[in-house]
């Protein structure tokens, strides 16, 4: 049971920003007025961040109980969380120059050598843990940044010293990340990124450990406009957030006016569907996905008898491997453990032994700790499913000898090895080595699933972003493998700058189609064997391929299919084809489904192929013709409600080739069946009191003084997004509204779901009421009133995603016990 509560949040104000036509001058005196309204009003908060160029308003600290209150503020549009963002965490080993097995996937390889392109002279900002800026693979072509944050800021630091920025010219990565990300965009040395002659843009928005929050990377959004970027990479986000949030808005707005933006989808996969981070689920944003790379390169140990190398990475918070000495290996249990390691260990078994331990059943640290309690020196951890994973063994007290992690392949050999030859031998080695990867090219198991909240069909497109080679800080040791969907971004970021420079007048949705058309989707990853391909809301229109986006004779709009819900029959929709090439083409367009998928916290595939119509089903264009087709998409009538579904229109050529593809995506049924307010094991929502720290759950009466920090709470778990959620207050013996009108104290919108299935928002209650949340003008009147002694009762509503606010139906209601206000 996690509390997921913000206590930070934007504040967004009525005008127009200045991207738009909004005049710096009326902003300030937005911003003034606000100020002197919430003074009048006795809100207290802390500001944080002013904005005007992108989106006008600005953030602040405060409880959601008082941000509520600033929503009530005339000339107040929105109020917003502010959400943390962490340094996306990644997986390190190896130290050989090799992207390369990357570019094969993505075609860039192929555009460098056979086109001749570089991406020479295209502006590509990186937002994110900076750069370091004396890199010899990517000196000299830094031509403009800030250090928003310093060194040592972490957000979700409880030293408050180090959650203040203190912003800096100079923005170099002291954590890493950043150098990775702008490697794999452009990196020119020892490795060669995607487009290895770009101009690069450093906004460090992260200190050298820990979070950022959303803020920060709005600032440096304005900033990278400021400086006139072409391509923005975000390698970060937030997951569970709508596309109207605040770094998702101002990311289309750059994308209106002629700046490509590029974000991860996220790397929540293990939360289940609707996942997706911001500023990725942006409409207009590319977001991506992650593929796993064919091959890794990692650094090594050998096995006796024979000297055979097995590539590993060290585990996170462990002490690093050491690359000489030998010890034998012990077993602690058998390939077909569930929770192998996860008890105590007989003292003394492990004495001088590398232990080898199977993934699953408790925490990498549990298992590392109960090893070493056991003696061990060193502890392998190899994986329970096909491929190579990453792992912490953070916790107190520290895990004091190394541990790396191998393939579920390579931990059965050395299992094999032990009940066959009785005794084997690890020998550290200072070698790397270039190891295939058993699920190259499949979507990466951390990567986000979408929809969109607002059923728009994300994420994008892909590109490998498992077990990347490249880049990383001089005093990090130069070069690092890491994964993540920050590792697919940038490459997808780095075929846009290839495209733009073959084409530099392109706007951006030319980019983005051009790139979404010549995408190829991949197999399922949970069921490769299957040959059914991955889930088109999780990999979009599959794996970029930047020659075909650049030779294809063929463009399609618009590049994909949201259906949103399709509550009965079919879905219809209208794509148009345009042609590229010379001479005549015929075109003729068919049907490759895709699984569906059920279910939120826990993901359950189908195969229900939908059935699709075309009028007309083959076209013949002329050079520059356009015609427009339509597209009848019809759910499986096999299919349970509740369901995401997908697949692709193809559209091939004379000769069969295929020339396009566009992903479709809908949820089959009523959208507004979710339930938002899901109970979970804990029987939420509370009503609690804080005591010591903790909430304690009141089921009965309970009187508040609204003194010293007696006041009520109310802990809600939000199994989906939320359109609004509102908590009305009633006369406890009559059951009606303290006022007609103005009876609430919180009313927000565009709410995140928990990102577990257990997870809380908890909003606190002080005892007033908004008075008003209509514009009376803009002198410093007082909209808040307080709440009488007595008893009552507090409704909770909210509305369901895409949910009619005059329908019932679509609204979930909870009423807590009565509440007794009684001041002294």
């Amino acid at each position: 049971m996690v509390d997921e509560t913000p206590a930070l949040w934007f504040v967004e104000l009525s005008g127009p920003p200045v991207i738009e036509g909004g005049n710096p001058a009326a902003i300030a005196q937005e911003r003034a007025n606000f100020r002197a309204l919430a003074r009048a009003n006795g809100i207290p908060f802390r500001e944080r961040l002013e904005f005007a160029e992108l989106w006008n308003g600005l953030s602040v600290e405060a409880t959601p109980a008082q941000a509520a209150k600033l929503r009530a503020l005339p000339g107040v549009r929105a109020v917003w969380p502010v959400v943390a963002v962490p340094i996306p965490q990644a997986m390190e080993g190896g130290t050989a120059p090799e992207l390369f097995t990357a570019l094969t996937q993505t075609q860039a390889d192929l555009v460098q050598s056979e086109l001749g392109l570089t991406g020479r002279g295209v502006r590509v900002a990186i937002i994110d843990t900076g750069i370091d800026l004396d890199h010899p693979d990517l000196a000299g072509r830094i031509v403009a940044g800030w250090d928003f944050v310093g060194d040592d800021f972490n957000a979700g630091s409880p030293d408050p010293e180090r959650r203040i920025p203190r912003p800096d010219p100079i923005p170099n990565d002291c954590n890493g990340h950043g150098t990775h990300v702008a490697g794999i965009v452009g990196a020119n040395g020892r490795v060669k990124g995607v487009a290895p002659e770009v101009l690069f843009g450093a906004y460090k928005v992260f200190g050298c450990e820990g979070s950022t929050t959303a803020d920060i990377i709005l600032a440096a959004l304005e900033m990278a406009w400021k400086d006139r970027m072409d391509v923005v990479n975000m390698s970060l986000g937030a997951a569970f957030l709508w596309p109207q949030y605040p770094t998702a808005v101002a990311s289309d707005r750059l994308v209106t006016r002629g700046v490509v933006v590029v974000a991860s989808a996220g790397n929540s996969g293990a939360a289940g569907t609707f996942s997706m981070s911001a500023p990725g689920v942006g409409s207009k944003v590319i977001g991506v996905g992650s593929f796993d790379n064919i091959a890794v390169t990692l650094s090594t140990f050998t096995l006796s008898p024979d000297g055979q190398p097995i590539g590993y990475s060290p585990a996170a918070a462990a002490p690093p491997p050491p690359t000489s000495g030998s010890l034998p290996i012990q077993a602690t249990g058998t390939p077909t453990a569930t929770a192998d390691a996860c008890s105590p260990l007989p003292a003394g078994s492990l004495e001088g032994h590398a232990a080898l331990i199977r993934r699953g059943g408790c925490t990498f640290y549990t298992k590392a700790k109960n090893a070493e309690a056991a003696g061990a020196a060193a502890v392998i951890l190899y994986n329970n499913v096909p491929g190579r994973f990453s792992a912490t063994v953070a916790g107190t007290p520290p895990v004091n000898i190394p541990v790396v992690t191998i393939s579920d392949a390579d931990g059965v050999l050395i299992y094999n090895r032990l009940q066959q030859l009785g005794a084997v031998t690890l020998t550290w080695t200072d070698q790397v080595g270039s190891f295939p990867n058993p699920t190259g090219n499949l979507v990466s198991s951390f990567s986000s699933f979408g929809l969109s909240p607002d059923l728009a069909l994300k994420p994008d497109l892909g590109a490998p972003g498992g077990l990347i080679y490249s880049t990383y800080p001089r005093h990090l040791g130069g070069y690092a493998t890491l994964s993540g969907t920050s590792m697919a971004a940038p490459h997808v970021a780095g075929t846009v700058a290839l495209y733009l420079q073959a084409n530099p007048r392109a706007r951006p949705e030319e980019v983005q189609a051009a790139l979404m058309n010549s995408a190829k989707p991949q197999r399922l990853s949970v069921a490769p064997a299957t040959g059914l391909l991955e889930v088109t809301h999780r990999q979009g229109a599959g794996m970029v391929q930047i020659l075909d986006a650049l030779q294809s004779p063929l463009r399609v709009s618009p590049p994909k299919l949201s259906l949103g819900e399709v509550e009965r029959g079919s879905a219809y929709a209208a794509i148009t084809l345009t042609h590229k090439g010379p001479g005549f083409a015929t075109y003729t367009l068919s049907h490759q489904p895709a699984p569906a998928t059920r279910g939120t916290f826990t993901v359950t595939y189908f195969n229900a192929p939908s059935t699709v119509e075309f009028a007309p089903a083959t076209l013949t264009l002329a050079p520059g013709q356009s015609a427009t087709v339509g597209v009848t998409i019809t759910p499986n009538p096999g299919l349970a409600d509740g369901s995401v579904f997908g697949g692709y229109l193809v559209i091939t050529d004379e000769e069969g080739r295929v020339v396009a593809r566009v992903p479709y995506g809908g949820y089959k049924g009523d959208y507004q069946a979710i339930r938002v307010l899901e109970p979970t094991p804990f029987g939420f929502p509370w009503l609690a009191r804080l005591e010591g720290g903790t909430y304690v759950r009141l089921t009965d009466p309970a009187t508040f003084s609204l003194q010293e920090g007696d006041i009520p709470y109310f802990l809600v778990h939000l199994a989906h997004q939320a359109q609004k959620l509102e908590m009305e207050i009633l006369e406890a013996r009559t059951r009606r509204p303290v006022h007609p009108v103005f009876n609430k104290f919180v009313d927000l919108e565009y709410l995140p779901r928990n990102s577990s299935s257990t997870g809380f928002f908890a909003f606190a209650w002080d005892g007033r009421r908004i008075h008003s949340n209509m514009d009376r003008g803009q002198g410093p009147n007082t909209f808040l009133r307080e709440v009488p002694n007595g008893d009552y009762i507090v409704r909770i509503r909210v509305l369901k995603a895409l949910g009619d606010p005059n329908n019932p139906r679509h609204w979930e209601t909870w009423e807590s016990p009565v509440i007794t206000l009684a001041r002294p």
